[in-house]
């Protein structure tokens, strides 16, 4: 009895395990905020990242407010390769990134290990 419940245990973990980063997951997304030819969007760093994409205008300078609440060493960093920002994030503070909307298409960030991401979409 006891390795059938082993078993069975291993196995829920490699469905959880394969649901977990191969699964369908909602993403929650967002357009910025336009004020004064300038747009703005808050993103929370909480075990990943809210909302997950976000909508900018093409031309209109933007800035993105990260504000980490999750403890965790893998969201301390924001990475937007397309940009070459590498931005630490402290804990319980805000950190405003500058982003060039000059060109439209879609940009991808990640956390400093590559394990949580989002996207930036221009148009």
């Amino acid at each position: 009895m006891d390795k059938i419940l082993v078993m069975a245990a291993g196995l829920a973990a490699i469905a959880f395990i394969i649901w977990w980063f191969f699964g369908q997951h909602k993403v929650e997304s967002a357009a910025a905020t336009l004020d004064d030819q300038e747009q703005t969007i808050d993103i929370q760093v909480d075990g990943g990242y809210s909302p997950e994409h976000i909508v900018l205008k093409q031309g209109v300078p933007a800035t993105l407010n990260f504000t980490r609440t999750d403890p965790s060493g893998c969201l301390d960093h924001v990475v937007f390769a397309d940009f070459g920002i590498n931005q630490e994030l402290p804990q319980g503070q805000k950190v405003s990134l500058k982003i060039n909307t000059d060109q439209p298409g879609q940009y991808q960030w990640a956390c400093g290990m590559d394990m949580f991401h989002g996207q930036v979409t221009v148009e």
